[in-house]
């Protein structure tokens, strides 16, 4: 009787020590449970936690999922690159939240944990025990709180995402990682981004009024499928280059220190500007007007005929009268077809 009330209420208990863990780390009530100093922002949707992994591992396999315990450190160039360029793109962040519960800890933090035997170790000493050598480290467990893979190191985006589609298919022990991986990674993302001659040149003071061009700022990332796709399928349109002709167009990565002057006159690194934006997603294009007020925002790469659409949305001061996108696309498309012209979406 008393094994089947604790099941019972087991679900009950743990969401009780996650509301317990959230009023605690809001009010700074336990020192241990104060989040460990990280030098780059942590995606917003990784779970905050009392660091008790049975519980964690438990918790995840109720709704279906898998823990993914991050490991990275201040400073580390292949953590920014993991959170700032893998964590970017909305293709490996949906199928990361849908499969896995992440939770992030900091390998010479000091935070308490206690580890799936039993032990309570801080983090820096889970680490050790763990032995976690390279940052980004991801281990993922399994239902029972078992370790059932580790990505050490930084995995570009196309090797993550198929890493995660093996996790989440779970062809192990019958087939390992590696093998996994060399059966499906075959495309890979440019290692830099792409030249393009429309493109401003530094110094960067984006604030309107020399040319009376609104502006178009793209922030991309190296590695980025989408990004390379954007620019070979989208930015090469004639009709799309007739828009881009209309602006002044910034790009910049989601990392890079160059200074920039912004639209509203603040000088920042274009690193702490897409912070401020709060660009989540590769490609990104935040679009001002001529009195340097952002009008319009493209959110992860859309196909040309949306991409035009855009441009020409903001050129045209359309969103002055419609402030709905879709609905100007829908009037464009309309227009297009009763002239018995052939309206391609997807191309």
């Amino acid at each position: 009787m008393s094994k089947r009330l604790g099941s019972l209420f087991q679900p009950v208990s743990s969401f009780l020590r996650r509301m317990a863990a959230c009023v605690l780390l809001l009010a700074g009530a336990a020192n241990a449970q104060v989040a460990s100093p990280h030098a780059l922002d942590i995606p917003a949707w990784f779970t905050e936690s009392f660091l008790d992994f049975n519980d964690e591992a438990a918790a995840a396999a109720r709704s279906g999922k898998r823990l993914m315990l991050y490991f990275g450190q201040d400073g580390c160039p292949y953590c920014r690159e993991l959170l700032q360029t893998n964590f970017s793109q909305k293709p490996i962040v949906d199928k990361t939240r849908a499969n896995f519960v992440a939770i992030a800890l900091n390998i010479w933090g000091d935070r308490e944990t206690t580890w799936t035997d039993g032990q309570r170790l801080s983090e820096k000493a889970l680490a050790r025990f763990l032995k976690v050598q390279f940052t980004p480290t991801l281990l993922f467990l399994g239902t029972d709180g078992r370790i059932v893979a580790r990505l050490s190191g930084y995995y570009p985006p196309h090797k993550f995402s198929a890493a995660l589609d093996y996790l989440t298919t779970q062809p192990e022990p019958q087939q390992t990682l590696a093998e996994y991986l060399a059966q499906h990674v075959n495309e890979v993302g440019q290692a830099q981004l792409n030249a393009q001659p429309f493109l401003m040149k530094p110094p960067f003071d984006l604030r309107r009024g020399g040319s009376g061009k609104p502006l178009a700022v793209i922030f991309e990332t190296r590695h980025c499928k989408a990004c390379d796709e954007m620019h070979r399928e989208g930015l090469r349109r004639a009709d799309v280059r007739a828009q881009l002709a209309r602006f002044d167009v910034a790009r910049f990565a989601l990392s890079d220190p160059t200074e920039v002057t912004t639209p509203a006159g603040a000088r920042l690194s274009a690193q702490a500007w897409a912070r401020e934006l709060k660009i989540a997603y590769t490609p990104s294009i935040v679009f001002f007007d001529a009195g340097n007020r952002e009008v319009l925002r493209i959110e992860g790469y859309v196909r040309p005929f949306h991409l035009g659409s855009a441009f020409e949305y903001v050129a045209q001061g359309a969103y002055r009268n419609q402030p709905e996108f879709q609905r100007f696309l829908q009037a464009k498309a309309e227009r297009a077809r009763a002239k018995g012209q052939r309206v391609e979406l997807w191309k």
